[in-house]
């Protein structure tokens, strides 16, 4: 490892330990490569040039720590985004949730509108919405804030329809939000049944029983040992023949927990517990 590389990579363990310690947040369990990207991002936007100088405002401007914690907490998303993860999921799930009586789903990591209303359009499609309760969780306040608003850029609305399409929506994208002052805002039907909630995945226990556990983004940032304490706590809340859906993740480490599951779509992440 580069002089470089071993400084950068103290500087960031002092800079969470820091963060940790002063704020309760804690960025310790991820990846160092990750929390680099996203925090060389952040000091060109904000014309920093090291990430000590970076510590130093955390602690003494109080102004710095949500923009820090917001970009370290942030992920892309898309609305549909994994189109044919999305067909695949609308096969299995809708049998399974329609022959529960009141089922519940968890979309653990939300930091976007677009990580819930996807899932809530197809339910609402399904003509199964009604009886779901959807709990959207994540553990940046402000990010879970905006995700609730149900905004969206309108730049993206070519995209958007599209991976409707391809996700096998049944009627039109232009049926599920309204344009207001130059953004989309998804229609309020589809978060009457959502309960928006802010929770840690490192350090917070399970707090229910779900039909179907969704992690879009956030699992890949983690390091090993911190995604098998996540697997563990997505097991211990999901019942027999319940549904996880890890998309867009394939992990050596998720070994230990397949002998808890069937694949129903290995390539698509979905899983179905068996026991």
């Amino acid at each position: 490892m580069s002089s470089f590389n071993t400084l950068a990579d103290l500087e960031v363990t002092l800079l969470l330990e820091a963060i940790f310690q002063r704020f309760g947040d804690d960025f310790r369990g991820y990846k160092r490569e990750v929390m680099l990207r996203k925090l060389y991002g952040f000091m060109l936007a904000h014309n920093v040039r090291t990430i000590s100088s970076l510590q130093d405002h955390v602690l003494h401007d109080p102004t710095y720590i949500d923009a820090v914690l917001y970009a370290l907490d942030a992920h892309p998303s898309s609305l549909f985004d994994y189109p044919k993860h999305m067909q695949e999921l609308r096969k299995v799930l809708i049998p399974w949730l329609r022959s529960c009586p009141a089922p519940k789903i968890w979309i653990a990591e939300c930091t976007a509108a677009e990580d819930v209303f996807s899932l809530a359009i197809m339910l609402m499609e399904e003509g199964i919405y009604h009886k779901t309760r959807i709990f959207a969780t994540g553990a940046n306040a402000t990010l879970l804030s905006e995700a609730r608003e149900g905004k969206f850029s309108l730049e993206k609305l070519a995209l958007y329809e599209e991976n409707y399409i391809r996700a096998g929506g049944t009627e039109s994208l232009s049926h599920y939000y309204m344009e207001q002052d130059g953004v989309g805002i998804f229609r309020t039907e589809l978060d009457r049944n959502i309960t928006w909630a802010q929770y840690n995945l490192g350090t917070d226990a399970s707090f229910n029983e779900f039909e179907l556990i969704v992690c879009r983004g956030g699992l890949g940032d983690y390091t090993s040992q911190l995604r098998r304490r996540i697997l563990k706590l997505f097991s211990d809340s999901l019942p027999t023949f319940g549904i996880l859906s890890i998309v867009g993740h394939d992990y050596a480490d998720i070994t230990p927990f397949l002998s808890l599951y069937a694949a129903i779509s290995s390539k698509h992440g979905l899983y179905r517990k068996i026991r």
